[in-house]
């Protein structure tokens, strides 16, 4: 794969399925170069049969596809050029499709209720005058903010406390329904009200909170929702479900919200779901008696049986990681699907209603969602040779019904071999490593990832395919501190920032170039993101033998991190603690003397993050000492810029990395000259 095949990068979301089971339909999005941005449309693919796939919307970006209870209509989210998404609705078997919302700043998320009558959403609720919702009014000339809280902007977003995400509800029309035609002007109305035909939503919460994920009752009456509303929320990680009554179709009755996880434990609680019955499911991970200590706490899956019940937590809290968990699938009232991750892939799981776990897929893939109807399970899946496919699991095989990534293979994936090496205290580093086509001797890039509680995986990784048809072998690896391993070995970093990470990744390369020969030890970069960023910065200032070095969007000084990040209030005190001794002795910034390799240091402007100032501290420290320093920086972008910036600023990125490693690392060595 070269960088010019971006546009083959094709991810499929989470599967609706039919409540038939015949069919599914998901979203299929790529980055195109030409428009500049991410583009894609919902696809409908058949579950039994001839494997069939068939474009079923066409609009610009057609996301996040949801059936109604009883398959007549599908709801989604369409996007233009510029434009925030809004719900759509579209009948099941095609059409036109017809225009829900008009949300300022586009619709974040949304469920159907259990009978299909209303539509539930989440949406950001602009101040009045800001964010262009006045014409004319430009950000530049808006009137001062007053910030009071600690933590008022996200990575992403920008500033939050101007433009809290709130909870409305609609009435779905008939999608068969007549349209609102344009009033024609008249002697007696010469301008006429504009009537755009979209249903009026009503907003059911307010307040200086956010609102998160929802999911309606049985019986249609009431939601849940959640959200961080009590008192030291400025100061903890704590989020509580929270019961709003919805009372009749067209009540404009004031809306009440009850918190129903008040007494609870502190638990960071992420996504909620409930059962016929009326049990309550959600995914949370616990924080301690403080309500922050986050650092490698797994997700589980807990259950409230009935109304007043203390929560209990279904899945084991040492082994099982459901931290990438897109959702929670109610099969029935006893099982319940999530998806667990494990050493670098992510599986399917069924849980019970009394704790039993049973694993349904297993192999080198991730599953990235699922739905279940009339015993079929639809899901979509990513591996070593697709970025994003469906498939149908019966009877406990897995069946593909997709085939999206067939031009990037044949574009060209280089395949990766993996590895487990032992550290120097005897623990077992598991990685991969990609070989270029060719015997060799290559050069090698130590890719590190970013987290640090998160992992390298099974699936296609675009960067290192990008490296390897280069020519470069691509050693990557999960170091303690990661996930999918155990959460002693995500937490055995804290306090420990560039110890047991720095050698067992440093352990795992030594390891990689004693086990393929075709490795040059002599030639060797390192590069990472975010804290990958931040170990490649200490790999340097311990190590020396590296060519040259890529810090990007680097955590690199903990101490003006916690002044400016989105994160910068819990993240470094929490992994580095808060004895200023502790922190500079785990600080890059404070080590920065020890550097003589070249380093490009590659930023955001809009990374909220890892603010720019961490790069251009720096970089600035690196030129004062006399080191081959480049700092690139991208307009527009944010900390996601390799996996989600502007195609074209994607694009570019790619070639300014390659160009890096040609001068101080080029794949044809260059020969010493002979002095005369």
């Amino acid at each position: 794969m070269k960088f010019s095949d971006l546009p083959l990068l094709q991810s499929v979301s989470a599967p609706t399925i039919h409540p038939s089971g015949d069919r599914a339909v998901v979203s299929v999005t790529r980055p195109n170069l030409e428009a500049d941005a991410y583009v894609g449309q919902l696809w409908e693919v058949l579950l039994s049969g001839v494997p069939t796939a068939r474009r079923f919307t066409r609009g610009f970006r057609d996301t996040a596809p949801q059936f109604s209870p009883n398959g007549r209509l599908l709801a989604f989210i369409r996007s233009a050029p510029d434009v925030a998404g809004q719900l759509h609705i579209v009948d099941s078997l095609g059409g036109e499709p017809t225009t829900l919302t008009e949300a300022p700043l586009g619709v974040i998320g949304f469920r159907w209720s259990p009978d299909g009558t209303r539509i539930a959403f989440t949406a950001r609720v602009p101040e009045a005058g800001r964010y262009r919702t006045i014409e004319g009014l430009g950000p530049d000339a808006e009137p001062a903010r007053r910030i009071t809280s600690t933590r008022y902007k996200a990575n992403g977003v920008g500033y939050t406390t101007d433009r809290r995400s709130q909870v409305f509800l609609l009435e779905v029309p008939r999608a068969d329904g007549e349209p609102v035609y344009p009033v024609a002007p008249s002697v007696d109305n010469p301008k006429p009200d504009r009537r755009s035909g979209v249903p009026k939503a009503r907003q059911l919460t307010t307040g200086d909170f956010d609102h998160g994920d929802l999911s309606f009752s049985a019986d249609v009456g009431s939601l849940l929702v959640v959200s961080a509303r009590h008192e030291r929320r400025d100061r903890d990680l704590r989020t509580d479900l929270w019961h709003i009554t919805l009372g009749k179709p067209g009540s404009r009755a004031r809306v009440h919200a009850e918190l129903v996880t008040g007494t609870e434990p502190n638990r960071a609680i992420r996504l909620v779901e409930q059962t016929a019955s009326g049990a309550i499911l959600f995914i949370a991970h616990e924080l301690g008696r403080g309500g922050r200590d986050f650092v490698a706490r797994h997700d589980g899956l807990f259950i409230i049986d009935r109304p007043g019940a203390p929560a209990r937590r279904l899945t084991e809290a040492e082994s099982i990681d459901l931290g990438d968990c897109s959702a929670v699938v109610v099969v029935d009232d006893e099982t319940f699907l999530v998806q667990n991750r494990t050493r670098g892939a992510l599986h399917l799981t069924a849980v019970t209603a009394g704790g039993q776990v049973t694993a349904l897929t297993a192999g080198p893939f991730e599953v990235h969602g699922a739905a279940a109807a009339s015993d079929t399970i639809a899901l979509s899946l990513s591996a070593a040779n697709t970025v994003g496919d469906v498939a149908v699991l019966r009877g406990g095989q897995l069946q593909l019904r997709t085939d999206f990534s067939g031009e990037l293979r044949s574009a060209g994936l280089r395949p990766a071999r993996e590895l487990v090496v032992p550290a120097r205290d005897g623990h077992a580093v598991h990685g991969w490593v990609l070989q270029p086509a060719g015997d060799g001797p290559h050069p090698v890039l130590l890719m590190v990832h970013g987290g640090p509680f998160s992992s390298h995986t099974v699936t296609v990784l675009d960067e290192a395919q990008v490296y390897a048809d280069a020519g470069y072998a691509v050693v990557m690896c999960n170091p303690r501190g990661s996930s999918g391993y155990g959460q002693r070995h995500g937490r055995v970093i804290r306090r420990g920032f560039g110890t047991l990470d720095f050698t067992d990744v440093i352990d795992f390369l030594d390891g990689a170039l004693s086990e393929f020969p075709a490795l040059d030890a002599d030639r060797l970069g390192v590069m990472g993101g975010s804290y990958g960023g931040y170990l490649t910065a200490w790999i340097t200032e311990h190590d020396q033998r590296f060519a040259a070095a890529i810090v990007e969007r680097g955590f690199l000084d903990a101490t003006a991190f916690a002044g400016n990040s989105d994160i910068g209030t819990f993240f470094g005190q929490e992994y580095l603690g808060t004895s200023p001794d502790a922190v500079r002795a785990q600080n890059a910034q404070e080590h920065v003397q020890r550097v003589n390799t070249p380093t490009l240091l590659i930023h955001s402007e809009q990374d909220l993050r890892c603010p720019l100032d961490q790069a251009e501290r720096y970089y600035q420290a690196l030129r004062r000492q006399g080191v081959d320093a480049d700092l690139v920086l991208f307009p527009g972008e944010d900390h996601e810029l390799s996996r989600s910036g502007r195609p074209r600023h994607r694009r570019q990125r790619f070639e300014i990395i390659l160009d890096w490693w040609e001068r101080h690392l080029p794949v044809t060595p260059v020969p010493p000259t002979t002095p005369v």
